[in-house]
Formats: structure tokens, sequence, C-alpha cells
């Protein structure tokens, strides 16, 4: 029996948000978290916007960052959240109404299905989903992220707004 849920927050459990049309044409998501999955009735996109802003971003701001950070402008990866690790990639363009977002740090493996037509990622839980993109296509997302992840966290560590010798502001009193 399917599990639906009313409202959902993406989480460091959470380990892919999938994109599926309903036979009425609606466009809902399939969460796959840590110990379940179920079904929301938001787009994967609204998912990760409402994510983003949570945060205090939006996803367009947070593609601007990977770009600024990187350089990524097609397909770009995002940090939810890089202090608990949220970093997720889009599997095909954003614009396409049937991406799928999926979380960099639960991959354990990936492999071509039996019949060549989809791809086999598989996480650290022993959990799996078959997407419709080439093993390729996501072999090359997870490595942008991957970059992407080492950079953030370079500027994050070594910034020198982040140094030991910064000076802090004394509240008035």
């Amino acid at each position: 029996m399917e599990q639906w849920k009313t409202e959902f927050e993406v989480s460091p459990y959470t380990l892919a948000i999938l994109a599926e049309e309903t036979d009425e044409g609606d466009l809902i998501s399939f969460i796959v978290e840590k110990n379940e999955s179920f079904y929301v009735k938001e787009s994967p996109k609204k998912i990760i916007d409402q994510a983003c802003k949570f945060f205090g971003s939006s996803l367009r701001g947070r593609q601007d960052g990977t770009k600024d950070v990187c350089g990524i402008t097609h397909k770009a990866p995002i940090a939810i959240d890089p202090a608990s690790g949220m970093y997720f990639f889009p599997t095909t363009s954003p614009q396409n109404k049937l991406c799928s977002w999926i979380a960099h740090s639960h991959i354990d493996y990936i492999k071509r299905s039996d019949d060549n037509l989809r791809t086999i990622i598989a996480f650290t839980n022993q959990k799996a989903v078959a997407l419709v993109v080439s093993q390729g296509s996501i072999g090359n997302q997870i490595q942008r992220t991957a970059q992407f992840r080492y950079k953030l966290n370079e500027r994050l560590q070594y910034s020198p707004r982040h140094g030991s010798h910064e000076q802090v502001a004394e509240p008035f009193g």
C-alpha cells in the first residue's frame, strides 16, 4: 500500500526526491528516506526550493552560489545546508518537470540496469532506485557534486572571514 504524507521537510536522512506523474497529469514526489519511503503531493522542484528557503536562500540562489563557487551552470548541484552535509544534485535539467534530486552523501555506488535502460543508484543503507538516466550522466553529476562540495568546504573553512583572528563586535550595553 502506498504511503502518503501531507507535509515533508528535507533532512540529512533524505536520500532521494523522485518525480512522478499521476494518471491525471499531476506532478508528485516519491520520497526515499533512510528508514521509510512515501509520496507527497508536491513537485521535487518545489520541495527542494522550500528546503533551500528554510535555510535562508532559494533554489535559484543556491544554483547561483554553485556557479560562483565552481562555475557549474547546467544541472548544478546545490548545498541545501552545507553544515549538515545536505548536498543534492538534479538528475536532469531542473526545468524538466520530471527532474529528480539525489542526496550526494548517501550514494554507495551506481550501475546500469540489466536492460541497459536505467541507472541503479544504490544507497549506503542498502536501498536503491532505478532512474531513466544514463550511468555516465549520473556519474558526472556525482563528480561535479564532489568538486562543488570540496570547493565550498575550502571557502567555508579557510576564508579570512572565518579565520581565528576575526574581531567580534560587542553588543551595546
